[in-house]
């Protein structure tokens, strides 16, 4: 069950979301070593996309005049007009695309660190019990995946958001808003899958299962989203998200009776319990395990 956006409850669980991008970036404090791992990724392909925003904006002005050319608006104020909304949104749009694709492209590059944060992370709370072993190439072709469905989402996304954003007034107050809790359920969508992909389940079950948290998880995402755009944002929470969107991926995993062996803790009745039985795709696994004690 879903919280309701409107209630209370979905603005405390939204805080919470907050919170869990916190405690992330109190990794830094435990563990600074493997977060500079996953600095490193970060840092050169935030270079790469800071590069390329740049040289957009640069030409977003010569663009947007061309679409008030061709909208056949009148000169003098009224083209100034749609010429200064056609930049913000413009603007705006590719803001959107290059947040989720550098978070995207950032997971693709540096797998096998994000990776190993994911792993340390779960250890610390009772690791991955059943675990599907994946690989480093089978990662790395996961992560590209998805990135090209990221693409396929969020260019459509921008183009959207691009013409809420030509309604004066309102389209400057509304869709920024919009892009950032649209965004950011992209962004924990993403940042979650090694954990969920360790447990054999697929995106669909993923986003079935982070919905059941849609208010915490739109928390995280938001706050992530909102980092990243502050100059070298990127290079210090992008680590730290990963590591709040494993917690995150635990705490739904957990609301799931189907799931909730996996994660490693004991039960409330204190006896061991079975762990799923992972997808045929995998290699095989036990068919059962005990439960360690859980970490606080």
């Amino acid at each position: 069950m879903t919280t309701n956006p409107a209630s209370p409850g979905a603005a405390r669980e939204f805080l919470s979301g907050v919170a869990l991008l916190g405690a992330g970036l109190r990794t830094w404090i435990t563990s600074p070593r493997l977060m500079l791992l996953g600095a490193v990724p970060a840092l050169v392909v935030g270079a790469v996309f800071a590069g390329l925003l740049v040289v957009w904006l640069v030409r977003v002005d010569d663009v947007a005049a061309v679409l008030a050319a061709r909208l056949d608006v009148p000169a003098g104020w009224p083209r100034t007009v749609v010429d200064g909304l056609a930049q913000l949104v413009l603007a705006g749009g590719a803001v959107v695309v290059a947040v989720l694709a550098f978070t995207a492209t950032t997971l693709a590059v540096g797998d096998p660190f994000y990776e190993r944060i994911a792993r340390r992370t779960e250890e610390r709370h009772g690791g991955v019990v059943g675990e599907v072993e994946q690989g480093l190439v089978r990662g790395v072709l996961r992560a590209v995946g998805d990135l090209l469905r990221v693409l396929a989402v969020t260019v459509p996304l921008a183009a959207v958001l691009a013409l809420g954003g030509l309604v004066p007034v309102v389209g400057q107050v509304v869709v920024p808003v919009a892009a950032a809790l649209t965004g950011g359920w992209f962004l924990v969508v993403e940042l979650t899958g090694w954990a969920f992909d360790a447990r054999g389940l697929t995106l669909r079950r993923r986003r079935r299962m982070l919905a059941v948290r849609r208010a915490r998880s739109v928390g995280l995402g938001t706050a992530t989203y909102l980092a990243f755009l502050v100059p070298l944002g990127a290079v210090v929470v992008m680590p730290a998200a990963v590591v709040a969107a494993t917690l995150l991926a635990r705490d739904a995993l957990r609301a799931d009776p189907s799931t909730r062996a996996s994660l490693g803790e004991e039960p409330e009745g204190g006896t061991a319990v079975e762990a799923p039985t992972p997808p045929a795709a995998g290699p095989a696994q036990p068919s059962s395990a005990s439960i360690g004690p859980r970490t606080k």
